[in-house]
């Protein structure tokens, strides 16, 4: 399990760097194209659009996978460490079906729904664009079946430890 986590974190921090840079360099040639040689690129324009559609989806997924997004605690804190876990695992399942109905579902609808429809400069089915979203939630669902499965790990060790203490006793 720990071989698909480190190997999706990979792929997935080579990918929105290399859409960021992307990003960065298509932004950076606008300016220059409007500003410079008074000239706008339209296509350059799209082209950060979609990349930082891509990066925003794919970005998010990945943070799924790292339990880095942002949250408030200040409640769960207040619980028992067993109680907290279960918490977690509520919020991982909940994620699931999120990604699973909007994500993978509601995204994989609009993307066959919009592949008659073209981009305005480059002539693409905008339902290529749109496929960032199915995409992202099979990702997102990767992470939280594989977090699911850390959660589990570890209230079976909170349970291994609890009884031992107890046998001890």
């Amino acid at each position: 399990m720990e071989a698909i986590r480190k190997g999706l974190d990979k792929v997935l921090e080579v990918v929105c760097c290399l859409l960021l840079a992307l990003m960065t360099i298509f932004a950076t040639w606008q300016v220059a194209s409007r500003y410079i040689f008074n000239k706008p690129s339209t296509v350059t324009e799209e082209l950060v659009l979609i990349c930082f559609v891509w990066m925003g989806l794919l970005g998010a997924a990945y943070v799924f996978g790292k339990q880095e997004h942002m949250r408030m605690s200040f409640l769960v804190d207040k619980l028992s460490e067993r109680n907290q876990t279960k918490v977690k695992l509520f919020s991982e399942l909940v994620v699931i079906l999120f990604a699973a109905l909007v994500l993978v579902f509601g995204g994989f609808k609009m993307s066959q729904l919009s592949m008659g429809q073209s981009s305005s400069s480059l002539q693409i089915p905008m339902g290529y664009i749109y496929l960032a979203l199915p995409l992202s939630g099979v990702v997102t669902i990767v992470y939280n079946v594989l977090n699911i499965s850390d959660i589990v790990k570890e209230l079976a060790s909170s349970k291994e430890t609890k009884n031992k203490n107890t046998k001890t006793a």
